[in-house]
């Protein structure tokens, strides 16, 4: 069996609970902090290690911001090294738990997605002698104080790992903030606190983010989203179209009545893709509503009888997208997960996988607009102004130039997803 290295700080976590450690009168273990910085193995190792070590015939949580990203991001590793270890585990997919056993001790874990508010309901009645919350600062504040309102047997602790949020988010503000008033071990993790990262892959996670994702991610800072949304955007990044014929065609669009109306034409050359043109209508600004006919006619006008492969639409634009579709054209209904895409938007601008070229004059002008709204109680969000062509920049790439990326690096190493 392959020998597992562990930095200091992760044999921390995996001993705080032992006789013998400094940490082991503490009633919890947090560990928050970059992206890839070893926290979710450590701590999953940790807890199944002080579960079947303190308990016999007792149920335990497995918490994360959905069941599948729990068997995702924390099982597929750990049950393998578990069993190497010499526990024996069996899995009941369709009651979502897992009875462990290791000698003559049998322990059953059951798994919760704390998706939304209504989860609560779902832990609400357990007893239980321990939980592990992974990505906890993703959970409603409702489902994790019920999870810990459930560990009520003798002895019980619990265990939390996250990335950082806004400082003015509930779970710094309650769990961070006041960890030694509540008597929690709170580890700090950066990547460098993780010994599998070679100097190279260090290198590569650190081009990944930018902005407020970078001081989160890669520093592991609980930082507030503030400025600019693309702070990093100006002329410089900035093209004319390239010379050489583009091998395929896309358009991005997101749809307004009253609001702004921008439609993007991409066009794809090696692994790049170019906005080499763009149509912004701004209603309100000339006092004329335009109707999905007419915006269909724009459309065809921007395409300028190109084979364009798709159509990459506001989700949410069900008439107008009804009309493309009777005149023929191929709809993808834009993926619209704000953050994400905003993650994903500004890593591929950064690598030159988007590039905005010089005629997109409305595109480059939100980019020098498009902010982070100023809120106080710790939610990410953007102003919803200047943001049309930054939506449907979006749309694009999380829909088609980022699902290049998804079967590689970025999306197999960088985001965990919670579907």
């Amino acid at each position: 069996m392959e020998q597992l290295r562990f930095s200091p700080k992760q044999r921390r976590v995996l001993t705080w609970w032992r006789p013998g450690s400094p940490d082991r009168d503490r009633q919890a273990i947090l560990c928050d902090g970059a992206v890839r910085s070893g926290k979710t193995l450590c701590t999953g190792l940790s807890f199944f290690c002080w579960a079947m070590q303190s308990f016999h015939k007792r149920n335990f949580a497995l918490c994360g911001k959905t069941i599948v990203s729990v068997r995702r991001n924390l099982l597929e590793e750990l049950l393998p090294l578990l069993e190497r270890m010499g526990f024996r585990w069996e899995q009941k997919l369709s009651r979502n738990l897992l009875v462990v056993r290791l000698g003559s001790r049998r322990n059953t874990f059951y798994l919760f997605g704390g998706k939304d508010e209504g989860s609560a309901a779902l832990i609400q009645g357990m007893t239980l002698a321990g939980a592990l919350l992974d990505e906890a600062a993703l959970m409603p504040r409702s489902f994790v104080e019920q999870t810990i309102a459930r560990c009520s047997v003798t002895g019980s602790r619990l265990w939390f790992s996250c990335n950082p949020e806004s400082p003015a988010h509930w779970f710094y503000q309650e769990w961070v903030a006041k960890a030694e008033e509540k008597r929690v071990l709170r580890l700090h993790f950066t990547m460098e606190d993780n010994p599998g990262l070679s100097r190279e892959a260090l290198e590569r996670y650190r081009t990944m983010f930018q902005g407020v994702f970078y001081r989160r991610f890669v520093l592991g800072e609980w930082v507030a989203a503030e400025g600019l949304v693309y702070d990093f955007f100006d002329e410089s990044l900035v093209q004319d179209p390239p010379q050489e014929e583009l091998e395929e065609w896309y358009i991005s669009c997101d749809y307004g009545t009253v609001n702004p109306t921008s439609m993007g034409l991409w066009g794809r050359r090696g692994e790049t893709w170019y906005r080499v043109d763009e149509f912004y209508y701004d209603a309100r600004a000339r006092r004329r509503q335009k109707t999905d006919e007419e915006y269909a006619d724009d459309l065809a006008r921007l395409a300028g009888g190109r084979s364009i492969r798709a159509v990459v639409a506001d989700p949410s634009a069900a008439s107008f997208l009804e009309t493309l579709r009777r005149r023929g054209w191929r709809v993808r209904r834009a993926e619209n997960e704000v953050l994400s895409g905003i993650r994903l938007t500004a890593k591929l601008l950064k690598a030159s996988r988007l590039v905005i070229c010089s005629g997109c004059r409305d595109a480059i002008r939100e980019f020098s607009l498009y902010r982070w709204e100023e809120k106080s109680d710790g939610q990410d969000r953007v102003r919803k102004e200047h943001d049309h062509a930054m939506d449907e920049i979006r749309y694009f790439a999380a829909t088609v130039a980022g699902k290049e990326t998804e079967v590689g690096f970025y999306a197999g190493c960088v985001e965990r997803r919670a579907f």
